[in-house]
């Protein structure tokens, strides 16, 4: 039997959380302080995550569980925290591979390194798990704003680092931004978005960039290979390194694909008739307050997001909004619609033997050059043995193309 986390810990215990996307999870951590709950951001750079990913997982398990296992109880071996008084948060959105198992593997790994009696909390929205994580609306509300946020900061520090004119300037007005968003959690509501999307916009606006255009490459691929640093290896840092201004979807699009699949469920299927009424005025909700950030991004001159019933669309023609599995149809979709927006230029970061990722973004490549003949995508596995040098040389290879066109 796994330990609980009781309404008691609250007050003792501090919930580690594992870092996949910036500036998103740091503002996720000041909703959780808001509810009355302690917790940290584990740290990315520690060099004996996957070696501990190795040691409590199977190697031939996906290797985005094995890097989230491996910081988890990286974390716990090193002394800095007392596992005594410290609880692990895990989100699971039900899907058919990673997103449900991530949980039990991890369990299985803290009772083969020792740490059987440490809590393990399950972040969900569909009652999946006896451990879960109980948030108020008016949190549910907040983490929904934390995503958009952080979108539009992403997405800012992307068209910025590659074209800032004083070296390190970009970094200033992230981290700044960041702080001060992250202070007034308390004060986040629906109807404070613009304003806050037009704080973010004004500091990157003043930044000064030099007008070269440089090549853009749309990131796609499984989510956490898709974000993370630790597994992809500094992806958007290679890229920018090398001359590049990378290009990434936002969190908010894989949100209501999750969403979204309840009302493909009733439309394609006939299943979830209540279940299917909720999912669609929340995506209804969101999309609209994601039309405001569409809009004012573009009032501050910076490339926007392209909105999500045009992204579902981009899918038709190419595969079924039935497709679930992994990101399913999400995948493709963003590819397709990289094309319609002139970013010809993709990489697609996933796990090695991913057999969803080899069906929606291997298996669909020819298919879209086929349509696109201008395309040119890189479908880059990761692994722990993959070799970084390996990797970078197909994405070098990939950006000599795109400056031979």
């Amino acid at each position: 039997m796994f330990a609980k986390f009781t309404k008691d810990m609250k007050q003792t215990h501090t919930i580690l959380i594992p870092t996949m996307i910036d500036p998103h999870f740091r503002f996720m951590q000041g909703v959780l302080r808001d509810e009355g709950y302690k917790s940290v951001l584990l740290k990315e750079d520690r060099a004996n995550i996957v070696e501990e990913g190795l040691r409590s997982v199977h190697n031939d398990m996906c290797y985005p569980a094995l890097l989230v296992i491996g910081q988890f109880i990286d974390a716990l071996k090193s002394g800095e925290y007392d596992t005594h008084k410290v609880a692990l948060l895990i989100s699971q959105t039900g899907g058919g591979c990673r997103a449900s198992n991530y949980i039990n593997l991890l369990r299985k790994a803290l009772e083969d390194s020792g740490f059987s009696y440490i809590p393990v909390i399950s972040l969900n929205f569909g009652s999946l798990d006896e451990n879960e994580f109980a948030l108020g609306k008016k949190s549910l509300i907040k983490l929904m704003a934390a995503i958009f946020y952080g979108d539009l900061m992403m997405s800012l520090y992307n068209q910025c680092k590659p074209y800032e004119m004083t070296l390190g300037a970009t970094n200033e007005i992230y981290e700044r931004v960041a702080a001060r968003i992250a202070s007034m959690t308390n004060e986040w509501t629906f109807f404070r978005l613009k304003k806050n999307f037009r704080y973010i916009l004004e500091n990157f606006a003043a930044l000064q960039r030099s007008g070269e255009q440089k090549i853009r490459v749309g990131i796609v691929g499984e989510i956490y290979l898709k974000y993370s640093p630790i597994g992809n290896n500094g992806l958007n840092a290679y890229l920018i390194r090398e001359n590049a201004e990378p290009v990434n979807t936002g969190l908010m699009d894989f949100v209501l694909t999750c969403i979204y699949d309840a009302v493909y469920d009733k439309q394609l299927y006939g299943k979830g008739g209540a279940a299917y009424y909720g999912s669609l005025a929340v995506a209804k909700i969101l999309e609209f307050f994601q039309g405001w950030l569409i809009e004012e991004t573009k009032r501050y001159g910076f490339a926007a997001a392209t909105p999500f019933g045009e992204v579902r669309a981009a899918a038709e023609g190419y595969i079924s909004h039935g497709v679930k599995m992994g990101e399913g149809w999400l995948l493709t979709a963003e590819m397709v619609e990289f094309m319609k927006r002139g970013i010809e230029n993709v990489v697609c970061a996933q796990p090695f033997g991913c057999l969803p990722n080899h069906i929606i973004a291997r298996g669909m490549i020819r298919k879209i050059k086929q349509n696109y003949p201008q395309a040119n995508i890189a479908a880059i596995d990761y692994d722990p043995g993959a070799s970084a040098v390996n990797q970078e040389n197909r994405i070098k290879l990939m950006l000599a193309n795109a400056n031979r066109k």
